[in-house]
């Protein structure tokens, strides 16, 4: 799914973001991208969507390697990922439902499929009864729930977060993230960079820690820290 070899990031002005890095993520896995601010997780999600591209090193993500991808060949990419946001990102105009099925006009899906994935996916994340109101109706966590259902109603091999509980309370977070291990369940790769600590803890999925750039900890069943 995803294979980095020697995967460096320069920013202007000398700021390194990721030194060296090589790590495998294989299909089914739900990994956690922990760190402090200014580590180097942002880059290493963005790079997975080719937001950001390696400035050295080789980045495949579901075997196309990203760093010589024309940029005609991201939009095909990112149809096969499922990408969460801190920030939700809804169209504020536009209801859940449409929110939602919007994913699946990109693909040109027939209206009968993508009718039948916007209401599967609205009861996987518990909100068929809010398909019709807009975003500025929910609350912070139904919208998070509105941004999951819009990524996974493609089917994506892979969804990537990035700090998707970061504005929610404790008990929000908990709801939220018990949806991410439905999907994972049915073999869905999760990549998710996060700072909430006792869901890490909890959970005992495969952590990543980057400091300062590096890779340094790839815990199988890890925490947050560097207790066991």
């Amino acid at each position: 799914m995803i294979r980095m070899l020697g995967v460096s990031k320069v920013y202007s002005k000398g700021c390194i973001a990721l030194s060296d890095v090589s790590v495998e993520i294989q299909k089914g896995d739900f990994v956690f991208v922990v760190g402090p601010s200014g580590a180097g997780k942002s880059t290493f999600i963005k790079m997975l969507f080719r937001e950001v591209i390696p400035s050295s090193g080789q980045l495949f993500v579901n075997g196309h390697d990203v760093g010589e991808m024309a940029m005609a060949e991201v939009p095909y990419l990112r149809r096969r990922l499922g990408i969460v946001f801190q920030d939700y990102r809804l169209l504020p105009n536009k209801t859940v439902y449409d929110n939602i099925a919007f994913a699946m006009e990109v693909i040109e899906a027939s209206r009968r499929e993508s009718q039948k994935r916007v209401n599967h996916v609205l009861d996987l994340v518990g909100l068929r009864n809010k398909a019709y109101t807009y975003p500025t109706q929910l609350s912070g966590g139904e919208q998070q729930r509105v941004a999951i259902a819009r990524a996974i109603v493609n089917k994506p091999q892979m969804v990537i977060a990035d700090e998707p509980t970061g504005n929610l309370d404790p008990d929000t977070s908990w709801e939220i993230m018990k949806i991410f291990e439905t999907i994972n369940k049915g073999g869905t790769t999760i990549v998710m960079a996060t700072h909430d600590k006792p869901v890490v803890d909890a959970m005992k999925k495969r952590v990543i820690a980057i400091e300062k750039g590096c890779i340094v900890r790839d815990q199988a069943k890890g925490a947050y820290g560097y207790e066991s």
